[in-house]
C-alpha cells in the first residue's frame, strides 16, 4: 500500500485536525492509499490469507457456527486484506488479525454514511461553512472523495471494533467513527476517521486515576 497525497482531501483533513467546540473538539483525518503492494505488504497479505484459510479449515471440522459467507470468496477475502493492510499502515505498531477484524467491518452506503456525518458533524460543518463562504462540508467532502475514488463505484465500510481492541480510541473520546471507501477498479482506498474528544479529559482537568481512587477511599469511611 502506498500513501497518496491529494490536495482537496488534505484541505479538509487539515481543517478537521482540530476543531474546537467549547469543552469538546472534533478531530478527523483523511488518507488515500494505493492498493499496490510493497514488499512488506506481500508478506503480510500471504500471512492474512493463510490465517483465514486455516480458520475456514478448522471451522469446517467442528460443529461451531459457520463463519461469514464472504470469507469463502477469494474476491471478498482480497477486499478484507486490503482493508487490513490500510489499517496496518495507519497503525504500524498494531497487529491486526484477519479473523477478528472481519467481525468489525460492516458494509455501508453513502446514505448511511451521510446520516452519521450529518448527525455527529453538524457543529463542525457550521464552522467549515463560516470559513468557506457557506460551502457545505459534506458537499466538499463528497466532491473530493468522488474525484479520487468515484463514490458511485465505491464499496463503503465502517470499522467498529470492541473498545478493548480499538487502536483508534483516544483518551477522552466521546464518540469515534472510522470509514473506508474502496474502489476495486482504481485499486484505491480512502480512510476517514473522525471523533469527538473531551478537552477536560484530554487536558487532565478531571484529575488522574490515583486522585479518584483516594476520593473513593475517603467516601468508603463516611456514612452516607
Amino acid at each position: 500500500m502506498k500513501f497518496i497525497e491529494y490536495t482537496p482531501l488534505d484541505c479538509i483533513s487539515d481543517f478537521l485536525s482540530d476543531v474546537t467546540l467549547g469543552e469538546r473538539k472534533i478531530k478527523g483525518l483523511l488518507e488515500v492509499y494505493s492498493c499496490k503492494h510493497t514488499g512488506t505488504d506481500r508478506k503480510l497479505s500471504l500471512s492474512l490469507e493463510n490465517e483465514i484459510l486455516d480458520y475456514l479449515g478448522k471451522s469446517s471440522d467442528t460443529d461451531s457456527a459457520s463463519p461469514a459467507e464472504f470469507l469463502f470468496s477469494r474476491s471478498s477475502r482480497k477486499t478484507l486484506i486490503y482493508l487490513i493492510l490500510t489499517l496496518s499502515h495507519m497503525y504500524p505498531d498494531y497487529d491486526f488479525s484477519a479473523v477478528k477484524a472481519h467481525e468489525f467491518f460492516t458494509e455501508e452506503n453513502w446514505d448511511s454514511f451521510k446520516q452519521i456525518f450529518d448527525n455527529y458533524m453538524y457543529e463542525a460543518s457550521k464552522v467549515w461553512a463560516e470559513a468557506n463562504e457557506g460551502s457545505p462540508l459534506l458537499e466538499s467532502l463528497y466532491k473530493a472523495l468522488d474525484e479520487v475514488v468515484k463514490i458511485s463505484e465505491c464499496e463503503i465500510y465502517s470499522y467498529n471494533p470492541d473498545s478493548y481492541v480499538d487502536p483508534f480510541l483516544e483518551k477522552g473520546a466521546i464518540w469515534s467513527f472510522t470509514f473506508f471507501f474502496y474502489n476495486r477498479k482504481l485499486k484505491r482506498v480512502v480512510s476517514f476517521r473522525f471523533s469527538c474528544i473531551s478537552n477536560l479529559v484530554a487536558e487532565g482537568f478531571l484529575g488522574d486515576e490515583s486522585r479518584w481512587e483516594e476520593d473513593e477511599e475517603i467516601f468508603d469511611d463516611m456514612d452516607m
